[in-house]
């Protein structure tokens, strides 16, 4: 569980995860070693994972972008969606309520290249059917979390 001077270091590190814990600390009014502590103890409890860039796929070439729905055999559910999260050009692999067991965020550089990932998916045993959509346009993306 956070607190509120968890969910404002939070949200600050989303916003710029390089920023020193000396400027961050000061950002916020609080001293660096409780910064540093607290900091430690979201990490160690799994709250942030890891810290990383933030990539815009589209200026990396990536411009074929889309969601694949996928049914899964019964009782096949985690080992096929951990094949599916290992394909090359997956983005990201949801767990999901509905008439699909799992969505997959995928993402191609060519037309081709995409087709032949969708194509893929019905290459994983258990993968039973999929529906694709292919994203147009991106009106919101952000891994950055604003608590409600």
């Amino acid at each position: 569980m956070t607190d509120k001077i968890d969910d404002e270091i939070i949200q600050a590190l989303c916003q710029n995860c390089r920023m020193s814990s000396r400027q961050l600390a000061r950002k916020l009014d609080i001293h660096p070693a409780t910064l540093i502590s607290r900091i430690g103890r979201l990490e160690k409890s799994g709250v942030i994972k890891g810290y990383g860039a933030k990539l815009d796929l589209s200026a990396l070439g990536y411009v074929f972008l889309g969601i694949v729905q996928v049914k899964i055999a019964k009782g096949k559910l985690i080992d096929t969606q951990e094949k599916i999260s290992r394909v090359r050009g997956v983005v990201a692999v949801y767990d999901v309520t509905g008439e699909y067991d799992s969505v997959a965020i995928i993402a191609a550089k060519s037309r081709e290249k995409f087709s032949d990932l969708i194509k893929s998916f019905s290459q994983i045993p258990f993968v039973e059917h999929t529906n694709t959509q292919v994203i147009l346009n991106i009106v919101k993306e952000s891994h950055d979390f604003e608590a409600v």
